[in-house]
């Protein structure tokens, strides 16, 4: 499949480096404004999706959020087939946009909520679905990292539009959303006294199922801390493994905290102690398992794991979350 990356930041370097290293994949080109990103280009790169005059089976879209649906209608209109980064995009409205530009030109769109292809999330999905904890019923997790100063001369980051929950927070929710199901309520308190820039970087919040669990969720971008998904499973390698749970989930017949996927049960009640076990998962790389499984829906083997309409469900509740805890902000 010939694939151009559009989008040389973070992680559309990352892209880019899974491409060009995978035999089934043949990277074609990189399109960013950025003269100095296409300079550093390993292939063809573009200033625009329109410029691109290579063949092109599928872009990748890791682009700024604000600019998804545009490019999505962009690719649509030469038929290819897109996996877009998550965020889907910045609003609903543009969501539905994207959604509208894929099903009007026939193609195939996958949302990059790449954590739902981590092995170890695989098998916590399997042993809940399993009932191995019986029925879920409460679950608790933390996201805490200091992101570095100069993370912030970005302008863009240092605004409401650098909030950790449309950046970060929306892989812990969709991993939520993945694990339990619909969200129907939302509640929480942000803070914005550390750097004081308009922006949230701190906060609690507290998750409604529609099949009966509930979350909380605690989060910061200003608190180094061994507690995240990044840090506990060691995925992202611009950030230091700690191999530390974050994720607690309780349940009727037992519980489970990942990433150490150990299993707490044996215990009829309070009188009696849990006993831990844990279970043994075999290592992957979720980006690369995102890039296969993007290969076989676009080859008819498999539906997508997250497709657009799914992805605007987890954006709506991201964007939930962000206006409550905006309008609750402590100064």
């Amino acid at each position: 499949m010939r694939i151009v990356v559009a989008g040389g930041g973070l992680i559309g370097a990352r892209h880019i480096a899974h491409v060009a290293d995978h035999p089934k994949f043949d990277l074609v080109g990189v399109i960013d404004p950025d003269p100095k990103v296409r300079a550093a280009a390993p292939v063809a790169s573009f200033v625009s999706i329109e410029a691109v005059d290579v063949p092109v089976d599928a872009i990748i879209i890791a682009t700024p959020t604000d600019l998804h649906a545009a490019n999505a209608e962009a690719a649509a209109k030469r038929g290819w087939h897109m996996l877009i980064e998550k965020p889907v995009a910045g609003t609903l409205e543009q969501a539905e946009r994207v959604v509208a530009a894929v099903e009007r030109a026939g193609v195939t769109a996958l949302v990059g909520h790449h954590r739902r292809y981590h092995p170890k999330v695989q098998a916590l999905k399997t042993a809940l679905d399993a009932g191995r904890i019986g029925s879920t019923v409460l679950a608790s997790m933390i996201w805490a990292v200091r992101k570095p100063d100069e993370y912030f001369d970005v302008p863009w980051r240092a605004g409401r539009a650098g909030s950790p929950i449309m950046i970060n927070l929306v892989h812990e929710l969709d991993l939520l959303r993945f694990l339990f199901g619909d969200v129907i309520h939302v509640s929480g308190f942000g803070s914005g006294v550390l750097r004081g820039q308009g922006r949230i970087e701190s906060g609690g919040v507290t998750l409604g199922f529609a099949n009966g669990p509930v979350a909380t969720l605690a989060f910061a971008d200003t608190s180094p801390s061994p507690w995240g998904f990044e840090a506990g499973t060691g995925e992202n390698p611009n950030i230091g493994t700690t191999n530390q749970d974050m994720l607690w989930i309780t349940g009727t017949k037992g519980s489970i905290s990942f990433p150490s996927m150990t299993l707490w049960e044996g215990a009829e009640d309070w009188s009696q102690a849990t006993q831990p076990n844990k279970m043994a998962i075999a290592e992957g790389v979720p980006l690369v398992a995102q890039l296969e499984h993007f290969a076989d829906v676009v080859a008819g083997r498999a539906t997508p794991l997250i497709d657009a309409r799914d992805a605007a469900k987890t954006l709506a509740v991201t964007l939930q979350i962000e206006a409550v805890l905006m309008g609750g902000q402590g100064q």
